[in-house]
């Protein structure tokens, strides 16, 4: 397959002294490290083992890869296989030879020396590669013609042109893409040479397996983050100021050079463009082992035969290393991102239950995994061989089935068991607790009634809006109504409980005034079905905001509420769900009283990890009892000032919770969106009461986990409740060799207990393949999946390193992972060319979206509870949350057919591409932004705002006027279309160009630099450039 390389040549070309070989992964301590260690000499890159490169495979039946089409033809982790008709006795359709073998597109063509040395001028703009097939057409991107900048003042050498790809020499390396040019000579950027000194002393590892720098003064500036100017552009440096990363003095400039043009350099947008146009509206079949599925922005349906949904599991690459050592080499973290109870879209299939009666599900002797597509029938179908653990099983009577002429059970197709990637089994008494039978779970709602949430008007909004939320609650398929029951208790320094009993003509109220020993006054009465009980809680709903309209009592407790909490779903033997909507912080005198803690002065300190460290005690014991008795916590927050987050969210991040903040709080302008996140949360689908267990074949297996989890062990990750957008990612190590002809498996068993009161197991099961190519690995990973990893391993770190280690390790395995690439898996080529892997050519821009977000940025202008309030949404996300919490989608307005059902195409996240006459909507799933140029024509406006012009708009709205127009109609209805597709609400702000606000929306254009610190996408990629550079040297 003719592959396409890219060529860019950086700015600080020099080399520079070594980068201390930090082994910088995450995940297991500090093995040798493969770059020369802490204190030691730098050692060279270690030569692949014999067997690393293997000759090119010739494709199936000897013919050429068809010619490529993308501008890089294959993306972001998405590619087509093409393997040959499998065998008839292959189980599954899995190629019984190497996955390399069958593999069209595998191996690099050998690629060819570069005749003409390029200049340190020019720039070849996706040169196409060895010629074995028609080159590809150029693209529109590569046809622009180059403007060529003025010099740019003495901030930093600048960068130099492109150059067009009719003029570039065929030299690129396989999958990948290739930035270069010769070294620049001049000095080396001096604030870059202190960044290269070894370390003193040996590394200590911290936990989470991210490791401390050594003490002593050596230790590296680190990559710092740099505030920008307040206002102004801030795409590139800025005239007359010191380059991008601090340190690099201002006057330091190279000659004068062309400006590298910001579209030569990897997009995202583009990469999602071409997956949507490749893969999009088909149909995904899950048959192939170790197949990587399309991006989780591309909209396909999937086929389960036989490996689970990607909606369900994704994974970072999907060709594990056969050895420990390979995996230490190329440092990709292995990981599978598990979604359990994700939702399905309407054309697809719910799992299916398989109910196996008294028994109960068939499971390996030895290593208890479930029956599933990976055990191997055999002796006429007597006995089966385990996929993971290889023991050999009787099968039980009641199970047995005879074998066709293939070795498969006759009754394949029809168990889904055998057959299918996931499905659920209906659980015995064994699995459930003291051996009985569940009741269905409950929800309570619990409303501080302090001055504060009176006031603002938000207690009857709750109240009126129960009244019709309560008829939505989740129900069992095809069940008439809702088996969940449903409580309410009111607080502010003391808790007030409600009897609801159907045969009360009024509520009752039960005052518990001592919090420090809380019990539960009521049993019969409290926890009620919603629909026998609905005129004496409408009656309640309408009393409660006029009991306490007069109240002046402004001190809360907050502890004591989850307590009650779990005393009633104790009293009632059910699990459940707390809703406490909370609007301060806790400083009545009861367990769990916070004080404020927030110190600026700790920023950028060896101490600023104490600021998003929960406060111990009483909430660690708390949320071991909640996790215990299957009780989750939402937590809605209200706060008009600080409200220790960090700790306040604890109990929720490790219930399988959410928590949701609204800052400032005023009924108008944040009502509805409130409203909305209260309903979603209400009425999705949920399990409770959760063990998840994840098994794996022999030679790796799972060691870390990450999410709104439990761990009382190594093994059993607990969670109260987990929803359908509740991920779990999950850590592999291997503990032996993999095998290429087997591959890995993987298998991950949920037991809950459903919305209904029933107890069920969900399997989810995927096979992977096993390579001692690295090249594979690079093939089949998945960027998105990777972000998501890394992301959740940062979050985790921060709470027990300084935030600078934690970007300088995030750094120093983005260039460790594409110098392994480069070493082992291009073709030769100049050491001043960047070369990125196909799957992993855009991040560097995640990477670097990732460090200047909120929590890892060392700013004092950012608040600690927003900071800790996304540390913590993060550690639950999935990968098609984070993915769009990195890189926000930018979409143009302006110039969109009101009449098309198409979305315009989104665009680029940078200053850049903004056009002062356009109106750009800004989303990531938490924010939304409609963004509103100076020059807006006035007929836009008035569309859109019914007002003559921009200057007539209102401040603070977050709404747009129903008006009877095309343009009105259609982007009213883009807005609600995303706001039903999100997690989250988000409330629309509406900015105008040059306003105050303006700042805000800045801070989410993430390829410029940011506002509180950061670098922009081109000054990171020239940055890991040099570092990849100094580990090849």
């Amino acid at each position: 397959m003719s592959q396409q390389g890219y060529v860019a040549t950086p700015p600080y070309s020099q080399a520079q002294p070594g980068m201390g070989g930090y082994q910088g992964g995450f995940g297991a301590g500090p093995a040798q490290p493969l770059y020369g260690h802490y204190g030691g000499q730098p050692q060279a890159f270690t030569a692949p083992p014999t067997g690393m490169m293997k000759p090119p495979v010739s494709s199936a039946a000897g013919m050429p890869p068809p010619p490529a089409s993308s501008q890089y033809n294959q993306q972001n982790g998405a590619h087509p296989q093409r393997y040959p008709a499998p065998p008839a006795s292959s189980a599954y359709g899995q190629p019984l030879q190497p996955p390399y073998n069958s593999m069209a597109s595998q191996a690099p063509p050998p690629a060819q020396q570069l005749t003409n040395q390029m200049s340190a001028m020019n720039l070849g703009n996706y040169a196409p590669g060895p010629m074995q097939s028609p080159p590809p057409p150029t693209s529109s991107v590569a046809q622009q013609p180059f403007q060529t900048a003025p010099p740019p003042a003495m901030g930093q050498p600048p960068m130099p042109p492109l150059m067009s790809p009719q003029m570039s020499p065929p030299q690129s390396p396989p999958a990948s893409m290739a930035m270069g040019g010769p070294p620049m000579t001049g000095p080396p950027m001096a604030g870059m040479a202190g960044m290269g000194r070894p370390f003193t002393g040996p590394p200590p590892t911290g936990p989470g397996g991210f490791q401390q720098p050594g003490p002593g003064p050596a230790s590296p500036l680190g990559y710092q983050q740099q505030p920008g100017p307040y206002g102004g552009p801030m795409a590139g440096p800025m005239p007359g100021m010191p380059g991008a990363f601090p340190g690099a003095p201002g006057g330091l400039a190279g000659p004068p050079q062309k400006k590298l043009d910001a579209d030569s350099i990897p997009s995202i947008t583009q990469v999602i463009e071409e997956d949507q146009e490749r893969q999009g509206g088909q149909v995904y079949n899950t048959n192939i082992r170790g197949q990587v599925p399309p991006l989780v922005t591309t909209d396909f349906s999937v086929q389960d035969q036989g490996n689970a949904s990607p909606r369900f599991m994704r994974c970072t690459t999907y060709t594990l290393p056969c050895t420990a050592d390979l995996a230490k080499q190329c440092q990709v973290p292995l990981a599978a991102i598990v979604k359990p109870f994700a939702s399905l879209p309407k054309n697809e299939t719910p799992l299916y239950l398989v109910n196996h009666g008294e028994p109960g599900p068939v499971r390996c002797n030895r290593c208890k995994a479930y029956m599933c597509p990976y055990m191997q029938f055999i002796d006429g179908g007597r006995r089966y061989q385990c996929g993971f653990c290889s023991c050999v099983n009787e099968v039980p009577v009641q199970y047995f089935q005879h074998l066709d002429h293939m070795g498969r059970r006759v009754d394949f197709y029809e168990r889904p068991e055998l057959s299918l990637g996931s499905y659920e089994f209906a659980a015995t008494l064994e699995y459930c607790k003291n051996n009985k039978a569940p009741n269905p779970p409950a929800y309570i709602f619990m409303i501080d009634v302090s001055y504060n949430n009176i006031k603002s008007g938000l207690v009857k909004l709750i109240c009126d809006e129960l009244k019709t939320l309560l008829d939505d609650l989740p129900r069992e398929e095809g069940a008439e109504s809702s088996a969940i029951r449903v409580g309410f208790v009111t607080y502010n320094k003391i808790l007030h409980f409600y009897n609801v009993k159907s045969a009360l003509a009024q509520p009752q109220m039960m005052v518990v005034s001592d919090t420090a020993e809380m019990f539960l006054p009521l049993l019969d009465g409290f926890l009620v079905n919603y629909q026998e009980s609905r005129a004496v809680i409408f009656n309640l709903l309408d009393q409660i905001p006029d009991m306490f309209a007069d109240t002046n009592e402004s001190e809360t407790v907050f502890v004591p509420v989850i307590q009650a909490g779990v005393e009633a779903f104790k009293a009632a033997e059910c699990s459940g769900k707390l809703f406490i909507f909370q609007s301060s912080m806790p400083t009545a005198e009861a367990p769990g009283k916070l004080k404020n803690r927030d110190d600026k002065k700790l920023v950028n300190t060896e101490k600023e990890k104490t600021l998003f460290q929960p406060q111990k005690g009483v909430y660690e014991q708390l949320s071991k009892e909640c996790v215990a008795q299957g009780c989750c916590v939402d937590l809605f927050l209200f706060p008009s000032q600080y409200v220790d987050l960090a700790t306040m969210g604890d109990v929720p991040s490790h219930t399988g919770g959410s928590v949701y903040k609204y800052n400032n709080f005023q009924v108008e302008i944040d009502g509805q969106h409130f409203l909305r996140d209260l309903r979603k949360d209400v009425q999705k689908s949920i399990g409770f009461d959760a063990v998840m267990r994840v098994r794996t074949s022999t030679g790796f297996r799972a060691t870390d986990f990450f999410g709104a989890i439990h761990m009382n062990n190594t093994t059993d990750v607990e969670m109260a409740a987990v929803d359908c957008d509740k991920a779990v990612t999950v850590e592999l190590k291997h503990d032996d060799t993999l095998s290429e002809e087997t591959g890995a498996l993987l298998q991950c068993a949920l037991l809950y207990t459903t919305i209904g009161g029933q107890r069920r197991l969900r399997i989810h099961n995927l096979s992977l393949n096993c390579s001692s190519q690295l090249m594979e690995l690079y093939k089949s990973c998945e960027t998105d999946s990777l972000v998501n990893f890394f992301a959740k391993s940062a979050y985790r770190a921060m709470l027990n390193q300084p935030l600078k280690n934690v970007r300088e390790i995030l750094v120093n395995q983005t260039a460790h992972m594409l110098a392994c690439y480069r070493k082992n898996c291009a073709s030769p080529s100049a050491v001043s060319q960047l070369i990125l892997p196909s799957a992993m050519k855009v991040l560097p821009v995640y990477m670097n979206s990732l460090m200047k977000s909120a929590p890892l940025v060392g700013s004092t202008e950012l608040s600690t509870d927003e900071r800790a309030h996304q540390r913590l949404s993060v550690m639950a996300m999935g990968v098609e949350d984070t993915q769009l919490l990195l890189y926000p989608r930018l979409i143009p307005l302006h110039n969109m057919d009101p009449s098309s059902e198409a979305l315009p195409a989104p665009m680029r996240c940078s200053e850049e591409g903004l056009s002062d006459s356009g109106m750009y909507l800004l989303e990531n799933g938490h924010s939304m932004f409609l963004w509103l140029g100076q020059g807006s024509p006035p007929e836009l406006i008035q569309n859109l705002f019914n007002v003559p012009s921009l200057a007539h708009l209102q401040g603070h709205m977050s709404s747009l006027p129903d008006l009877d127009n095309p343009l009105s109609k259609k982007v009213q209805s883009i807005i609600s279309e995303l706001l039903e597709k999100r997690p989250n609400s988000m409330k629309l702000q509406i900015v105008r160009q040059r306003d105050k606000p303006d700042m805000l929306f800045r801070q989410f254009l993430v390829e410029d630099k940011s506002l509180h610190g950061g670098a922009s996408y081109m000054d990171f990629l020239t940055f890991v450039h040099r570092e990849i550079r100094q580990l090849l040297s």
